[in-house]
């Protein structure tokens, strides 16, 4: 039995009897102004953060999403894309789209605005999306990449990529780690369908989205998610593991490399009232302007009296690239 199978028979098992603590978000449940979320459905909430911000929900987005769970953020999304088929959700199990489907009878009678037919449930694999190439504003999975191996991995962000429209967004939370695993970890099927084993480090992760051609990277944050012990799992050491949630833009990729944001600001306090770097940078005396990592790196090469800030893996958007 492949990895891929253990995985199946794991989330089969989920959806027939919910599972609270399978992969659980340390995250708020977001709840919309008038937007009521079944409690079935928070708990098979099978996630490690949440891919649902309203700055990608504007003008009634098409929105597919990948790895149904219970249909929480399907529901979510829903919330800002009401039209009929204007979310998609994909998944191999049918199980979870069976049940998927009637939690959404669920929510149709705690929420007058919600009607089922907004949300069209697809059998279906990440590796072999059955969606039209450049059909989707915003794609969107929750805690199931990182179970893939890496060239299940390139696939997967490959089929996004594909069936993204222009500057459209892939919109993703996923388990990283920074440590070294051992193979008895890396090989261990259930350890990696539980969101554990499969994680790797943040460089890594950001590599595959942007080899698949992602122009701009943004990192929206980074949080506490497990910790591997050696009195519970096959390691001699203490392996940290955080989630991370982060958007992918399918922007031109430009010709000195991606435009990756991880929260670095620029402030100058020179001399002057600005400075403008001639190159689409204008840095305002002693106001932080939100930059990408390598616009980050030329300005501290080319002034003295800029102060660039280290990494917060927190970015809500603006500045400049």
């Amino acid at each position: 039995m492949s990895y891929l199978d253990a995985t199946n028979d794991l989330y089969r098992e989920a959806a027939l009897t919910p599972d609270v603590g399978l992969c659980c978000t340390t995250n708020p449940i977001w709840q919309f102004p008038g937007l009521s979320i079944p409690k079935i459905m928070q708990e098979m909430n099978y996630g490690c953060g949440s891919t649902v911000s309203a700055q990608d929900l504007v003008n009634n987005p098409k929105v597919l999403y990948v790895g149904v769970g219970g249909g929480m953020e399907l529901l979510q999304f829903s919330y800002f894309s009401r039209q009929k088929g204007g979310v998609t959700g994909v998944d191999v199990v049918d199980e979870m789209l069976e049940a998927s489907k009637k939690n959404f009878k669920i929510a149709e009678e705690e929420n007058d605005w919600f009607k089922s037919e907004y949300i069209n449930l697809v059998k279906g694999d990440a590796l072999n999306l059955p969606i039209a190439d450049a059909s989707i504003d915003v794609a969107a999975q929750n805690c199931l990449f990182n179970i893939f191996k890496a060239e299940d991995l390139k696939k997967a962000v490959a089929e996004m990529y594909r069936v993204l429209k222009p500057h459209g967004r892939l919109v993703m939370s996923d388990p990283t780690c920074e440590q070294p695993m051992n193979e008895a970890l890396r090989n261990d099927d259930r350890l990696r369908a539980l969101c554990l084993s499969g994680s790797i480090p943040i460089k890594d992760y950001i590599k595959v989205l942007t080899d698949a051609g992602f122009g701009t990277i943004e990192v929206r944050a980074r949080k506490s998610y497990r910790v591997l012990s050696p009195n519970h799992y096959p390691t001699d050491e203490l392996i940290f593991i955080e989630s991370i949630e982060i958007a992918a833009i399918k922007d031109p990729m430009p010709k000195d490399g991606p435009c990756i944001f991880t929260g670095k600001t620029a402030i100058y306090y020179g001399d002057e009232e600005y400075f403008d770097d001639k190159n689409g940078h204008v840095l305002m005396q002693n106001q932080p302007l939100a930059v990408c990592d390598k616009t980050a790196s030329a300005l501290q090469e080319s002034n003295s009296q800029i102060h660039i800030s280290d990494s917060t893996w927190h970015y809500n958007g603006g500045g400049c690239c």
